[in-house]
């Protein structure tokens, strides 16, 4: 949050500096976490009530309640965006793709928190990007779209999805889905995250390409052929685990 505010002062000053230019654009970052939890059925959709259960959410939540009031009151031009989960490439690895993927192959255990019945709507990151520079090119001034993958799956599920393509593609005597470990769950773990994307696809004609499927073929692959991109990494607090139980 106090980093949010700070940007934003920057930006705010940049922006009174150069005569207010109409091609100039505040893009907040943000996530669905700030909306809660769901139970089995519904979606987020712009017009949800914020609930945040945890306190990063509740920060990613008063940041977006800063970038609106510094353009109320202000008039800083600016577009939010609410993802969903983001995967693929330079993942740093402490996030459950990574986790999963590198602890396989290290013939580790592979964490799994609580049974592993969270869902979450998984977004391949080129497709997030894809989304970023449309809404800040073509969004509305003041105007918040939520950006998902359309891709639900329960944590174990896209676990054993991983361990698969691994399977095919770095074989072993025996699969990688042995290795995986049901751990404590972490406090504030929210059940279910899933977004309705009616917004930026009626608005803005954008829908994510990337079936989860395809994308995780893809994440494991770049995570084979790019070891020395990871291996720099391993010496790194909280590589390898996942964060969050304490």
């Amino acid at each position: 949050m106090t980093g949010t505010y700070t940007l934003l002062e920057a930006a705010r000053g940049y922006w009174n500096a150069q005569d207010k230019p109409d091609t100039f654009r505040f893009h907040h970052i943000s996530t669905d976490e700030v909306y809660g939890s769901l139970g089995a059925t519904g979606m987020f959709t712009e017009d949800t009530p914020y609930d945040p259960r945890s306190p990063y959410s509740a920060s990613k939540a008063a940041s977006d309640h800063l970038v609106r009031a510094w353009a109320e009151t202000y008039g800083l031009p600016v577009v939010l965006t609410n993802c969903s989960n983001n995967y693929g490439p330079h993942h740093f690895p402490e996030k459950l793709v990574p986790v999963v993927i590198l602890n396989a192959l290290a013939g580790k255990d592979i964490p799994v928190y609580g049974a592993g019945e969270n869902i979450r709507d998984w977004l391949y990151v080129e497709d997030h990007a894809d989304a970023l520079l449309t809404v800040l090119t073509k969004g509305a001034l003041g105007r918040s779209y939520n950006i998902g993958g359309e891709n639900e799956a329960k944590n174990i599920d896209l676990v054993h999805m991983i361990c698969a393509h691994l399977d095919q593609m770095r074989p072993k005597d025996t699969p990688y889905a042995e290795q995986i470990v049901l751990v404590t769950d972490r406090p504030g773990h929210d059940m279910r995250y899933a977004i309705d994307p009616t917004r930026i696809r009626e608005e803005l004609n954008w829908r994510p390409s990337v079936t989860l499927e395809e994308g995780l073929e893809k994440t494991v692959r770049w995570y084979l052929e790019n070891e020395d991109w990871w291996r720099a990494l391993q010496a790194r607090d909280g590589v390898g685990d996942r964060l969050g139980t304490a």
